[in-house]
């Protein structure tokens, strides 16, 4: 069945993405693509939607982010995120997400093509041509063979261009703190510990590395005095990370042989701006950001955010959030019914608990995973759906992995997380327990004792074929799916109770569509008196007057109704 369009989650495209990724948001999302838009124009408009698919112009400021009161998600569809304030977005709990594989091959390919431009004076010869001239001796240039390729920054794109440049019979070393040395060593790329080092032994030396704080202007002055003076520098990453003012220097002083330049500080560069003076320099060859403009590369990262875009605005888990777990796919499976589980226990905690809490008393929450799920590699989404569940009754604060230990140190919480991975009971692969132990404040330390000691609340699940249930609510033992309006009755086992109850539920109306009668568990029986939990699934909430109604002698000890995702 078709949403319809005014039930469809909201996503703005400012900028230009491929017809097939439009195509897989139209299916299910209401797509707005207003390109061109102003700054001041975008954040009039930014209130009304979900999400936000950017590429490089627009600039997603701690303003506009403020002002997206709906917003879940920002997209880049690229790389680099550098025109995206990812700090604010995580504070505000919206994610981030780019396509980080998506124009590898293209950034390495336009690597390789700066490369041997700058080596054989290709696109000065082409200019040269289409002025009608013949000038073959004045673009004598050098072979790549043997020569050595110096390779800062290498991930996923420098290993991408070690690659290519090996086929050319080049010699790659490289510089990088956080290199795979297996792959490395594999490729038989040597890897230096000092910059200085890596850079003086390059014919040619090619930045990969993403722009922050530690990597801004990390070629400099110095860097490139290491260099040899007829060597030739590259740069397919990120504006920024080699000094202009100090590379045009070592330009017009003849220190440096050449450069190939796809980015710069401030794109387009402006009139009378080093940066154009380096594109206008004649050792230079330069191109208007080209690394991710194929037509593959684009159809590549447009697909894979709006995927994403989809996904999270559909309550999964981000593939590829810059601000969140990097979660691997296998895992991204067996964790997303868990998610749902555990925030379900969240909420039923935060309703039915959570208006019992004495006055100077704070929780802390001990969630176990038992059996299979303690083998993950990252629980962090489970952690963040809880927090979610205990917030989400009570606030509308959008709470997710990218937020979660903020808002839990902002709201109080106290969250342990506990693994065991022995066999767990019932038969089941995994069991979620939630324990919730009460105890003084400090400041209610010298305050008299209540009457009412503190006690330990317990909530356990498990998932079966993708659906969560809960098996234990405190003392009681249980099977049932946490959804929808659900009325949780505390009453004395005795016959006639669930009669009673049903008959009051229909004088006002309300339908039973489902009951579990809940036993004490075990190791409770005969403490209690005969006490049993009545779960009843409802087909609408029912009134605080309908609630006390059921409490009494004829009825139940305890009423109390819960509001769970259907």
């Amino acid at each position: 069945m078709a949403i319809p369009a005014a039930e469809r989650p909201q996503v703005l495209v400012p900028e230009k993405v491929s017809p097939d990724g439009l195509a897989l948001l139209q299916k299910t999302l209401d797509v707005h693509e207003k390109k061109g838009l102003t700054p001041e124009k975008l954040l009039e408009i930014i209130g009304d939607y979900e999400a936000l698919i950017v590429r490089s112009e627009t600039k997603v400021t701690e303003t506009l982010l403020k002002a997206a009161k709906k917003l879940k998600v920002v997209a880049r569809a690229g790389v680099g995120v550098d025109n995206v304030d990812v700090p604010a977005a995580t504070k505000l709990g919206i994610i981030v997400v780019n396509s980080p594989a998506g124009n590898i091959n293209a950034a390495a390919e336009q690597t390789i093509a700066l490369m041997m431009s700058t080596a054989r004076y290709t696109t000065e010869a082409a200019a040269s041509m289409k002025a009608s001239k013949w000038e073959r001796s004045k673009f004598v240039g050098t072979e790549l063979k043997g020569k050595t390729l110096a390779i800062i920054g290498l991930g996923k794109v420098g290993f991408t261009v070690a690659r290519i440049a090996k086929g050319f019979g080049m010699t790659v070393i490289a510089y990088d703190p956080y290199a795979n040395q297996a792959i490395a060593d594999a490729q038989n790329i040597t890897v230096y510990a000092s910059l200085h080092d890596c850079l003086k032994l390059g014919d040619y030396v090619t930045v990969h590395t993403p722009l922050m704080p530690a990597t801004r202007g990390m070629i400099g002055t110095k860097e490139l005095e290491a260099m040899k003076p007829t060597a030739k520098i590259l740069n397919v990453g990120r504006g920024g990370v080699i000094d202009e003012p100090a590379l045009l220097e070592a330009l017009e002083a003849g220190k440096l042989a050449g450069a190939g330049l796809d980015v710069f500080t401030s794109e387009p560069p402006a009139a009378d701006s080093v940066a154009s003076k380096l594109v206008a320099h004649p050792a230079v060859v330069a191109t208007p950001h080209l690394g991710a403009s194929t037509k593959e590369a684009q159809e590549n990262v447009s697909i894979d955010v709006c995927e994403q875009v989809i996904a999270i605005l559909g309550g999964e888990l981000p593939r590829s959030a810059v601000n969140a777990p990097i979660i691997l796919p296998e895992e991204y499976r067996t964790l997303q019914p868990f998610v749902n589980l555990v925030e379900r226990i969240g909420s039923l905690y935060s309703q039915h608990y959570g208006a019992k809490q004495q006055s100077g008393f704070r929780t802390t929450f001990d969630l176990s995973y038992e059996g299979a799920i303690a083998s993950l590699g990252t629980t962090k989404p489970l952690f963040a759906a809880l927090v979610k569940g205990l917030v989400a009754p009570v606030s509308d604060i959008n709470v997710n992995v990218v937020n979660a230990e903020l808002v839990a140190k902002e709201r109080g919480f106290l969250i342990n997380e506990q693994r065991s991975r022995e066999h767990v009971e019932e038969g089941f692969a995994s069991f979620i327990t939630l324990r919730a132990r009460t105890s003084r404040s400090a400041s209610h330390s010298r305050v008299q004792e209540s009457k009412e000691q503190p006690v330990e609340q317990i909530i356990q699940g498990y998932v079966s074929a993708n659906t969560p249930y809960i098996s234990r609510v405190d003392r009681f033992r249980t099977n049932f799916v946490p959804q929808g309006n659900l009325l949780i009755c505390r009453n004395i086992d005795r016959a006639g109770k669930i009669g009673y109850v049903g008959s009051q539920l229909g004088k006002h109306g309300v339908n039973i569509n489902f009951m579990s009668v809940a036993p004490l568990q075990k190791e409770h029986e005969g403490t209690q008196g005969d006490e049993a939990l009545m779960i009843l699934g409802i087909d609408k909430p029912v009134g605080e007057d309908i609630v006390k109604g059921l409490i009494g002698d004829e009825g139940v000890l305890e009423a109390r109704v819960v509001t769970l995702a259907a």
